[in-house]
């Protein structure tokens, strides 16, 4: 039986690794693994994972969806000429103040979140067209169903995801190409800590007036309860993607978590003022920030 090739991008932690070892350790043998991930010094983990075995199902290599050549690259290294599952998981966060936010910082996560996201499309989707066969899969997030204070710019970037995979679902169901979208959030992955490598020092945030700060200090506060509350484990996230592989015909969108109320709440009231007074109580119940 012919294995099914998939590549994934973003394999060095969290969801990519957890999912290319799944589909590596698959007990039927249906799946090919070329798993990528940017800097090929932090493929340790996943080689630990996977114990030096399944040479004949997985693959690391090196590639930088900010890079188009790196992309054209990979997509020269794989064996089979051909990628029947294509997975974009790679992804950044960006938190703080948009007032202290650089343009060239935000044109990373842009460049990341969504410009690869669309390259890595861009790169394999002729010859899925071709085959008239493929699926596509994007790690999505409800940063991306939602706004969230002071990820501004990475809302914005997951926002266009949506409608980038939206838009292309309905062009591709006439080429027999499923895409999906598995919206995410929160994960227990390094996401976090990695986003608080960008978040503004304080040095920075004094140049800030004094009610955004302490409303920023109050949303931190907020994100490491939920961090540490009610953070998903990796492992039951890998699996909804498991079902999305799985399934017969794919839908548009699978949720990790099903209790969204502000999403419902945003689609009740098609103004967005009830949302947006009911998602600014919920993060920011402490009434005294609002005598500042």
């Amino acid at each position: 039986m012919e294995k099914a090739v998939v590549l994934i991008t973003g394999c060095s932690s969290g969801i990519g690794l957890g999912l290319a070892v799944r589909l590596a350790y698959d007990s039927s043998g249906a799946f090919k693994v070329y798993a990528t991930m940017r800097d090929l010094s932090k493929k340790e983990r996943l080689l630990e994972c996977v114990r030096g075995g399944h040479e004949d199902t997985l693959k690391i290599l090196q590639m930088d969806i900010t890079d188009q050549k790196s992309i054209l690259a990979v997509k020269q290294n794989i064996e089979e000429k051909r990628v029947d599952i294509l997975v974009c998981n790679a992804g950044v966060g960006l938190l703080g103040p948009l007032e202290l936010l650089t343009q060239d910082t935000m044109q990373q996560i842009l460049d990341v979140n969504l410009f690869g996201t669309i390259r890595t499309i861009q790169t394999f989707l002729p010859e899925m067209k071709a085959r008239r066969s493929g699926r596509i899969i994007v790690t999505g997030s409800l940063g991306g169903l939602q706004g969230f204070p002071f990820n501004d710019v990475y809302c914005a970037s997951k926002f266009a995801v949506e409608g980038l995979c939206e838009s292309l679902a309905i062009q591709l169901h006439h080429f027999n190409i499923h895409i999906s979208l598995i919206e995410c959030g929160p994960v227990n992955t390094n996401f976090m800590a990695n986003q608080h490598k960008t978040s503004p020092k304080e040095s920075e945030l004094q140049k800030i007036d004094a009610k955004t700060k302490a409303l920023y200090q109050a949303y931190i506060q907020h994100c490491q309860r939920i961090f540490q509350d009610d953070m998903q484990d990796t492992e039951n996230v890998v699996q909804v993607f498991l079902e999305a592989i799985a399934a017969e015909t794919p839908a548009l969108r699978y949720y990790t978590n099903t209790s969204m109320p502000f999403n419902r709440l945003k689609l009740s009231f098609q103004d967005g003022s009830q949302y947006i007074k009911a998602a600014s109580k919920f993060l920011f119940p402490d009434e005294q920030l609002t005598d500042l």
